[in-house]
């Protein structure tokens, strides 16, 4: 999940500084949740619209060329429409990528966010133990980097797994040579900086 600072703590706010694009959709998406699950409630964190019963149930996110609606103990439903996009490594969380109202299966939506209520209202469910992830290999342009500038080595080594990650899939899955460059220079300067993944623009 992207974390990052909200925009506003009113959810129609909120909506109203969506991206263009989004913006429909999401006014779509509350309108479904509303209809669909009316007890659960809405709050703002991580700029997305927020739903929870006993705990955090889903999300809608709003972006520039999709909306999201994210399910925090997604990788514990089933999903038989297949509406998840990606993560099945995830921890906890899976997420629903809409570009397009136009055809989108809302009676699987709809079942998914029914499934997601059900499981949070059960308390002899509890979230089950986050599973491990497989370290991510450092990317071999970042390790010679680093070998070259002591300072931002120093800062990495002290950063947890969780933050090491950030920056070597962020280097790892850049395709062209001038991206992966970029990246890397990015990556140095946050780091000689002491600045996390999230923070390196701040």
């Amino acid at each position: 999940m992207d974390v990052r600072a909200s925009r506003t703590n009113k959810p129609d706010t909120w909506m109203d500084t969506c991206p263009e694009f989004s913006r429909p959709i999401c006014e779509q998406l509350r309108t479904w949740v509303f209809r669909w699950q009316p007890d659960l409630k809405e709050s703002i964190k991580w700029n997305m619209l927020c739903y929870s019963g006993r705990k955090l149930v889903v999300a809608i996110g709003g972006f520039k060329k999709h909306a999201q609606v994210v399910f925090f103990r997604g990788t514990e439903l089933e999903d038989p429409a297949a509406l998840f996009c990606g993560g099945e490594q995830n921890t906890s969380i899976r997420n629903v990528t809409i570009k397009s109202l136009d055809d989108f299966n809302s009676r699987a939506l709809r079942d998914l966010i029914q499934s997601a209520v059900l499981l949070d209202a059960n308390p002899d469910l509890p979230p089950p133990p986050p599973r491990k992830r497989e370290e991510w290999p450092m990317p071999e342009a970042l390790e010679k980097a680093l070998k070259k500038n002591k300072k931002a080595a120093d800062f990495f080594a002290s950063l947890k797994p969780t933050y090491q990650r950030e920056y070597k899939v962020w280097i790892s899955t850049a395709k062209r040579p001038e991206t992966v460059n970029k990246r890397l220079s990015e990556t140095i300067l946050a780091l000689e900086n002491g600045r996390k993944w999230a923070q390196r623009k701040v």
